[in-house]
């Protein structure tokens, strides 16, 4: 049985956001248009190896193809996320596409699988087509939701808690 597929053909919005406090955040992204809104669910990790692969994209159809591309977003979405926040699925992988036709970005997170015999095209997805305008905003509203986590100890870039941590460079010494 084919997956449901998401599809959203120039949302109104789509963003990446968090719930919850730093070292206990749940990282979302969330498309929204007049009549819906689809969250799912991803690591902090995938939110900014998500967002470094759009800029290396829209750099690559600028410098391949001379795709007009901008270079800094016109307005960056720091609205919370769209309540309530329901995790359609849990992302386990993301792709990324040019079209070069209609000058867009598309951004497809499939659903993570539990079973070895499913196929991607059994898988929820999410799909999103963006302007690069579009496309550099989600990209500098990733980075931030990115960084504003705990932050890294000096030594060993690991994250800190408030009451510090086991650092391996310090020999297992609290920092």
């Amino acid at each position: 049985m084919a997956g449901q597929v998401y599809a959203f053909e120039r949302p109104e919005r789509f963003v990446a956001g968090t719930v919850g406090e730093p070292g206990d955040r749940t990282f979302y992204l969330q498309a929204t248009d007049e009549s819906r809104t689809v969250s799912v669910v991803l690591e902090k990790t995938q939110v900014a190896l998500l967002a470094e692969r759009l800029v290396e994209l829209l750099e690559e159809a600028q410098r391949r193809l001379g795709a007009d591309t901008g270079d800094e977003p016109d307005d960056v979405d720091t609205a919370p996320l769209t309540a309530p926040v329901e995790e359609e699925f849990r992302v386990g992988t993301l792709s990324l596409a040019w079209d070069a036709e209609s000058s867009t970005v598309i951004v497809e997170a499939t659903a993570q699988s539990d079973d070895e015999e499913e196929t991607e095209d059994e898988l929820d997805s999410l799909r999103v087509r963006l302007t690069a305008n579009e496309t550099r905003a989600f990209v500098a509203r990733a980075v931030r939701v990115v960084a504003a986590g705990r932050p890294p100890c000096p030594l060993c870039g690991l994250p800190l808690e408030a009451g510090g941590h086991v650092c391996p460079r310090q020999n297992g010494y609290r920092r």
